[in-house]
């Protein structure tokens, strides 16, 4: 078990009364770590350390930056054994995911050291000839990021990097599921070289959420808020940031299809939905929940993939003998169970998997799905994809485009003309031609469409997010004036 602090400012420290609370690891269910229950007060701390910060950040020069995001990315991956165990014992996932999560995030930092030279702006011809016009990019100010469990290391950092590297300070709203992973993000900034305020973390009892949240947003030096979660809590947040006029980046829920076109390889399509489906359990906002076929393969692709799906197991990541380890939580557990259970209720039938124990579930997927069943819609976020029938390709591109979001997509066939075609029709943020419909790269535009969110992470797309553009102009000779 660990004891972590608030991170305000350089220190660490406890909420203000002294409140705490406990994370459980979900597979053996003893305490994996013990967090300071932060309440508004402890969040105006932390963004009064981000405010004071902001200054000197933000005038550093962009090689002073980089050395330090740099420096972070290098220490991330030697305190990598850290990482994996907090992972592992907050939130059941295994050694392999964890490692992917390093070297990803790790990525992500090295991006944002990149980006510190390219925030570039313009010279506008202005109509009066003596005046020099310019488009400038300037830091923002405090930026509130708020991260996930289920790909913790990356979408924690995610929420820092772009933001650190444009100048701006960050107050990270860790997880009430991994507040030591959370924690570690924001250490390893601080062992970096970051100036005291620049990075704070804050932690938070599940039931006081709501108030956190609030106080974060509400906070007058905060300027930006980007958030990373479901739908449902993705809403709340852009209200409470409307009403204080407050620009928001949201990433949110998804219900990710794959197409598999007649002339598609099948053993490609499966070998992409055996890991968009299922690798983390299926808990990742890009997973492939809806795997769309053609009639010309529909069997052959359904007696290819319960092959594949059969080989993948669920176990203790502990002991690092499966490729899938635990459900976060009961309630999911719980809720993914109801899902399979309607279905097959209706007349799915599961060529693949079963309802499994506890918060192991082997790799599962339904056949046969249609839209009375709830697994048609609903987001299951767990080890379970479902096969759609259509009728053709044209009721293919019908279906996908059926759901509420619009996050990440696929499609498999050998025509490369054909495939982009289709691709435009997906109304989806993200769209992979040939390959799984979970992927992430630091320097790619990331985020989607629909319910699944507005805005974009990453690369030149993440300096617009955390910037503000300015106009300034010079006189050069003497204004008229008509009065």
């Amino acid at each position: 078990m660990y004891d972590i602090g608030l991170l305000i400012g350089d220190q660490d420290a406890q909420a203000q009364s002294g409140a705490t609370f406990e994370r459980l690891n979900p597979v053996v269910g003893d305490v994996a770590t013990r967090a300071p229950a932060a309440a508004p007060a402890d969040c105006k701390a932390a963004c009064d350390a981000a405010a004071a910060a902001f200054p000197a950040w933000s005038g550093m020069g962009p090689a002073a930056r980089r050395a330090i995001l740099n420096k972070a990315a290098d220490l991330m991956q030697t305190r990598a054994p850290e990482f994996v165990d907090a992972m592992m014992t907050e939130v059941g996932a295994t050694k392999g995911w964890a490692m992917f999560n390093i070297g990803l995030a790790s990525g992500m930092l090295r991006e944002a050291a990149a980006i510190t030279t390219q925030i570039s702006g313009e010279v506008i011809p202005s109509e009066h000839g003596g005046r020099l016009c310019m488009a400038i990019r300037q830091p923002a100010g405090v930026v509130v990021g708020i991260a996930p469990w289920n790909a913790p290391i990356i979408l924690g950092t995610r929420a820092v990097a772009v933001p650190l590297a444009c100048g701006n300070t960050v107050v990270l709203k860790a997880s009430e599921q991994c507040p030591r992973t959370h924690y570690l993000i924001g250490s390893v900034l601080r062992e970096a070289g970051l100036p005291a305020g620049a990075i704070n973390v804050v932690t938070n009892a599940p039931t006081d959420a709501p108030g956190v949240v609030e106080a974060l947003i509400a906070h007058p030096a905060v300027r930006r808020i980007n958030f990373t979660g479901s739908t449902k809590v993705g809403k709340i947040i852009a209200g409470i940031a409307a009403r204080h006029l407050k620009p928001v980046l949201l990433e949110l829920g998804g219900k990710s299809p794959m197409l598999v076109l007649k002339d598609a390889d099948l053993d490609d399509a499966v070998a992409a939905a055996g890991f968009g489906a299922f690798m983390n359990q299926g808990q990742i906002c890009m997973s492939t929940e809806r795997i769309v076929v053609v009639p010309e393969i529909a069997d052959d692709f359904v007696a290819k993939f319960a092959a594949k799906a059969k080989t993948l197991k669920a176990g203790d990541p502990r002991e690092g003998k499966t490729p899938l380890g635990a459900i976060v939580n009961a309630d999911a557990a719980a809720h993914i169970r109801s899902l399979i259970e309607d279905a097959l209720s209706k007349e799915a039938s599961m060529p693949a998997g079963g309802l499994g124990e506890g918060l192991l579930m082997d790799s599962t997927f339904l056949d046969r799905v249609t839209p009375d069943m709830r697994i048609y819609g609903e987001e299951s976020f767990g080890p379970v994809t479902t096969v759609v029938r259509a009728k053709d390709e044209e009721d293919a591109i019908r279906i996908a485009n059926d759901t509420e979001y619009g996050l990440s997509a696929a499609i498999f066939t050998k025509d490369i003309a054909r495939g982009i075609q289709v691709a435009k029709r997906i109304q989806s943020g993200i769209c992979h031609i040939n390959s799984s419909t979970v992927q992430d790269e630091a320097q790619m535009p990331f985020g989607g469409m629909k319910e699944s969110g507005i805005g974009r992470f990453g690369g030149k797309a993440g300096i617009d997010a955390f910037t503000d553009t300015r106009w300034i102009s010079i006189e050069t000779g003497h204004a008229h004036y008509p009065i």
